[in-house]
């Protein structure tokens, strides 16, 4: 029989690529370390490891052993986590990450379904994606909240779900004559603020200036949305960017919606970790 002892070991040392750098990570000796991997191969009849100079590295059957070690100890994971959870009565509660630099109002209109409901928390954490894809796999999220789709492949566990697309449009404070101007005029008489070359906005803009022959004069590009509806309050220019950033300033006024960008949208996702047993919070905000 497989001794998972030994296969959390080698599951460890193939993660830490170093047999030291695991035996400090699990305080026990690298000679004992070394043995029990040892064992492992024995049973297995194959070798996992081969050196490398310094580094160890996985031969052909080392990578099918992780593959599975993988999926055991992320389902052990997901026991835990799961079970974990019946202390808090039918599971009522939503652990939601998202960007640190995503929109408020969108996150806001995300969880509020639930905020009228009794007896259900929801919690949320912001971060990098980096990071809160990790608390994903970790079960320490229920479900990440992005507007980026993360690369993924065929031993990639996660699901992106598109939950909304929102326009994109020249945005500013209310300035009498704008209304008469043409998209290319404005386009290439105003300063513009917005979203920076990484952002998927950024990208159709880009391409959208090109088509039109326009060379934009752009005065600051934001990253981080919160940010980008506070210096479209302040900009005497326009900004480029989904209205529901700005909600609040366009209800009350402060900004107007001057023209919509043909073709420019934000698509916002909601990622999900396959799972046995989902949070069924989840239905109700999921599509």
């Amino acid at each position: 029989m497989l001794n998972y002892h030994h296969l959390r070991y080698f599951w460890i040392v193939a993660h830490e690529g170093n047999l030291t750098r695991a035996a400090e990570k699990i305080h026990i000796a690298q000679s004992a370390l070394s043995m029990q991997i040892a064992k492992l191969e024995e049973d297995l009849k194959h070798p996992l490891f081969e050196r490398q100079g310094r580094r160890l590295v996985l031969t052909e059957a080392g990578r099918i052993a992780l593959d599975f070690a993988d999926s055991i100890f992320a389902t052990g994971d997901e026991l835990m986590g799961t079970l974990g959870q019946l202390d808090q009565p039918q599971q009522r509660v939503l652990r939601v990450g998202a960007l640190a630099t995503l929109s408020r109002n969108f996150q806001l209109q995300f969880v509020t379904p639930l905020l009228a409901l009794d007896e259900i928390e929801v919690v949320v954490r912001s971060g990098t994606l980096g990071d809160l894809l990790h608390a994903l796999e970790d079960y320490q999220i229920d479900v990440l909240l992005s507007n980026v789709s993360p690369p993924r492949d065929a031993a990639t566990r996660w699901i992106a779900h598109a939950i909304d697309r929102q326009p994109v449009s020249l945005v500013g404070r209310p300035c009498a004559g704008r209304e008469h101007l043409s998209l290319a005029e404005l386009l290439s008489q105003e300063s513009l603020v917005m979203p920076t070359a990484q952002s998927s906005i950024r990208t159709g803009f880009d391409a959208l200036v090109d088509r039109l022959g326009i060379r934009p004069y752009i005065v600051a590009e934001v990253d981080d949305m919160a940010m980008l509806r506070l210096v479209a309050r302040e900009h005497t220019g326009l900004a480029v960017v989904p209205p529901i950033v700005v909600k609040d300033e366009l209800d009350n006024g402060t900004l107007v919606e001057v023209a919509k960008l043909p073709g420019l949208e934000e698509t916002f996702f909601a990622i999900t970790l396959k799972r046995r047993f989902p949070n069924p919070l989840l239905d109700l905000v999921l599509p």
